[in-house]
């Protein structure tokens, strides 16, 4: 069964604890927690020892998984702490982003020797590291994706197919998936309004509420048989109580009612 999520950088002004507790009323199976410097530290890989037993205590609260978490950095120290901690709490992706700039040959290959070296850390802990395409890095859109894939031969690097940047680099994400599919190991989901380059204040971030045909989306996925985390990643400004977990709630029951009519929940 695909298992629904969603980062807990939707809840950045609030606790863990009452981070999950929301998660868990909209009706979500896991959580993505969030370890983004600077952002969102639900996981702080310099003390997640000292996190270990509150997160845990949380998880059997609530009975979420940990579906995966959000690093964002290309930091190796950073990266490897990360790394340890999801070995350690049962975390089986850590994803990042590509970084780079788009367009520029020596920064992608830059890119590529990056994520080459992360992934073989990643898999000393065997730890399943996730970049995916985004606006403005040096993976940008489906055909940089697959030069990736085809340059980064490690079963523990993988692919975190999110729609939103798909749509924006002008592609149709429904029809983009199955080219990725092969090492597709994680997606972040979210919808999006205009071109971009923003995907839209986090209101209009929930699913159904955008431009992306998210059905279709959702349709191409059960078809090629993907059965990975999908977890809802809506970011921009902080969200009261009452509207994050709106738009966690909103999100949930049109990614619900999706699956179900496809015969996936």
């Amino acid at each position: 069964m695909i298992k629904l999520g969603v980062n807990s950088v939707l809840f950045k002004h609030y606790n863990f604890a009452d981070a999950a507790r929301a998660v868990k009323a909209a009706g979500y199976d896991g959580i993505e927690i969030s370890a983004i410097g600077g952002m969102c530290e639900h996981l702080s890989p310099d003390n997640w020892k000292s996190q270990k037993t509150y997160i845990k205590n949380v998880l059997d609260e609530t009975g979420l998984e940990l579906l995966s978490s959000e690093v964002a950095s290309q930091d190796s120290e950073r990266l490897k702490k990360a790394f340890e901690a999801a070995a350690e709490l049962g975390i089986p992706v850590i994803n990042i982003g590509p970084g780079g700039k788009s367009g520029s040959r020596k920064e992608f290959a830059a890119t590529i020797e990056r994520l080459t070296a992360l992934a073989e850390l990643a898999e000393s802990y065997k730890v399943t590291l996730c970049c995916k395409a985004h606006v403005g890095g040096s993976i940008y859109n489906t055909p940089t994706t697959l030069r990736a894939m085809a340059a980064i031969d490690n079963p523990y690097f993988g692919i975190d197919m999110d729609p939103s940047h798909i749509h924006r680099a002008g592609e149709k994400p429904e029809k983009a998936l199955a080219k990725v599919l092969p090492r597709m190991k994680h997606i972040h989901i979210r919808d999006c309004v205009g071109p971009g380059p923003s995907p839209g204040i986090p209101a209009l971030q929930a699913c159904g509420r955008g431009e992306i045909n998210l059905f279709g989306y959702f349709k191409a996925m059960v078809k090629a048989g993907y059965d990975g985390p999908v977890c809802l990643e809506v970011i921009g400004p902080e969200q009261d109580m009452v509207e994050a977990t709106r738009i966690a709630a909103e999100s949930y029951g049109y990614m619900n009612a999706c699956l179900k009519m496809l015969e996936a929940r």
